[in-house]
């Protein structure tokens, strides 16, 4: 027998599969919208992207979508190598019409060095949306955390320049006021509040913010989550993920770039917001483009990364989906 046919007879056990799912369906996602399914056959995972799950208003393209999806496929890239399982991934295997993203052929290894650390990560990680503190993210940890991202296909531009962040904070505002005063495009973001206890944004993680003030506002609105230290300034590192393309395999590894910055920056005490309202709508995004960018690419989203405060209590969880709303076997 070949290399090759041993490897096509291998059967991943169920359980390795459902824990590597597992992992990858703890990923961040837009409106914790949860935008995937998967499906295990032999040594093989398969992801697809839920089209039911795509936001009409906000994502028309499904950029959001697929970019979600891409986070839960580093996910799962990372937890099967975690637990003794070498990830193969070929992406689109059927093309761009199929909603067919990705497919995993597993075969045995040993475990990563650092296995433990990496699936501490997956769980650690969150959104937290409240105030960073006034401490700076220094350079060289920004340029880590971009190269990371890179490393997994994504490309990352740091805005450093006063008048490029200047310009960006702008930008971001225009573009939460222009979704504000779209009824039925802030009505599709109000439904994904409390949506259900599987899924959405939970307002007790939703901070109660100042609407004046540009940098604290989320398309959310104002939710229940106190501040209690709102005196203290953000210095906040600004990261711009773009790509050559604007398309499904330029967003997938955008979502493959997130997911491995977001687990850096979590391992390194690192706190992480992405924001897409700028690229959602078209203005403000061939803003970007244009004028920060300055050509170089196609913007995909926009990265905070800050350090939160030691002494601040952890967040809810925000809810998942069953595994067997997302898993056939």
């Amino acid at each position: 027998m070949t290399t090759d046919e041993a490897s096509a007879s291998l059967i991943v056990p169920a359980r390795a599969l459902r824990d590597i799912v597992g992992y990858a369906c703890m990923a961040p996602s837009v409106h914790n919208t949860q935008p995937w399914s998967w499906h295990a056959s032999g040594n093989r995972l398969e992801l697809s992207a839920d089209p039911w799950r795509r936001l009409p208003l906000a994502d028309a393209r499904g950029r959001n979508l697929v970019i979600s999806c891409g986070a839960a496929l580093h996910h799962a890239q990372i937890a099967a190598a975690a637990l003794g399982w070498e990830p193969i991934v070929n992406r689109l295997p059927e093309g761009d019409d199929s909603t067919l993203l990705a497919s995993i052929e597993l075969t045995s290894t040993e475990p990563s060095p650092d296995s433990g650390e990496e699936l501490q990560a997956i769980r650690d990680r969150c959104t937290d949306r409240r105030r960073f503190t006034s401490w700076p993210v220094p350079e060289e940890r920004l340029r880590h955390l971009a190269a990371t991202a890179e490393e997994s296909g994504a490309h990352v531009m740091l805005l450093q320049d006063p008048s490029d962040r200047v310009r960006t904070e702008l930008l971001v505002g225009r573009a939460l006021d222009l979704q504000s005063t779209d009824e039925p495009l802030a009505a599709e973001q109000r439904r994904w509040v409390d949506h259900s206890v599987r899924d959405g944004v939970p307002g007790v993680v939703i901070p109660a913010n100042a609407p004046n003030e540009v940098h604290l506002r989320t398309r959310f609105g104002s939710g229940h989550l106190a501040e209690p230290d709102r005196d203290l300034e953000g210095s906040d590192g600004l990261l711009v993920m773009r790509g050559a393309a604007d398309d499904k395999l330029a967003w997938l590894r955008t979502g493959e770039g997130l997911s491995a910055l977001w687990l850096r920056a979590t391992r390194e005490g690192l706190s992480v917001v992405p924001l897409s309202q700028v690229i959602e709508v078209d203005e403000t995004r061939e803003r970007l483009r244009a004028e920060v960018l300055q050509g170089m690419g196609t913007p995909h989203l926009l990265v905070r990364v800050g350090w939160q405060a030691i002494s601040r209590s952890a967040l809810p969880r925000t809810p998942r989906r069953p595994q067997d709303d997302v898993l056939t076997l």
